[in-house]
């Protein structure tokens, strides 16, 4: 039975280029932080990825990133081998993980895993609050300036500063539910009765 407090999480986060008539979204940036209960924040990798794809006006305007951005950045494919030494044997953290689980199907067959949700754990864990996203939850629990301190060169919806947040959030979930010492399963289910119950 893995503990808790033996675990180092390891949380990813995409920027894409938005969604536009008959083509499927694309990654235009990833962010991935380490950090551990023992230790704490460890390494950061934050890069843009090349794509043949315009960005939207829609996603520049949620994320800033536009298409000369990208014009020398790596494939996502290219970056198999630090992508691979930052998830391989951890636990992969993602706040609404449908995203970065679609993208990291790049690379088939991948062994990332397990994942841990923060949108469900928040979710199962303050389900009277009214908003969920990253931002607004972080600004509620009084993270936000602890995350600019780690991530002072970028802001709200750059894939490392989600990332160090997504991470943020889990430490404060983990303090608040004392969980340290419990094993790493139960981040994995979050009961959502009480979440859905209120939605009824």
């Amino acid at each position: 039975m893995q503990k808790i407090s033996d675990t180092t999480f390891a949380a990813i986060d995409f920027e894409s280029a938005g969604t536009a008539s008959g083509q499927t979204d694309v990654p235009i940036q990833i962010g991935i932080a380490l950090w551990s209960p023992v230790s704490g924040y460890g390494e950061t990798f934050r890069s843009f990825l090349h794509t043949d794809r315009p960005v939207t006006w829609s996603a520049q305007k949620v994320h800033g990133i536009t298409t000369d951005d990208l014009r020398d950045a790596p494939t996502l494919l290219s970056l198999w081998p630090q992508i691979r030494r930052f998830l391989g044997g951890h636990a992969v953290v993602a706040h609404g993980h449908g995203t970065e689980k679609r993208f990291l199907r790049t690379f088939p067959g991948h062994p990332f895993s397990p994942w841990v949700d923060t949108l469900l754990l928040s979710r199962a864990a303050w389900p009277d609050t009214k908003g969920h996203s990253l931002g607004d939850l972080c600004n509620k629990l009084d993270l936000s300036d602890a995350i600019r301190i780690r991530v002072p060169d970028f802001t709200w919806h750059d894939a490392l500063f989600d990332s160090v947040a997504s991470l943020g959030l889990l430490d404060h979930f983990l303090s608040e539910q004392d969980w340290l010492e419990k094993p790493l399963d139960l981040l994995l289910n979050p009961d959502l009765r009480k979440y859905h119950r209120n939605r009824d």
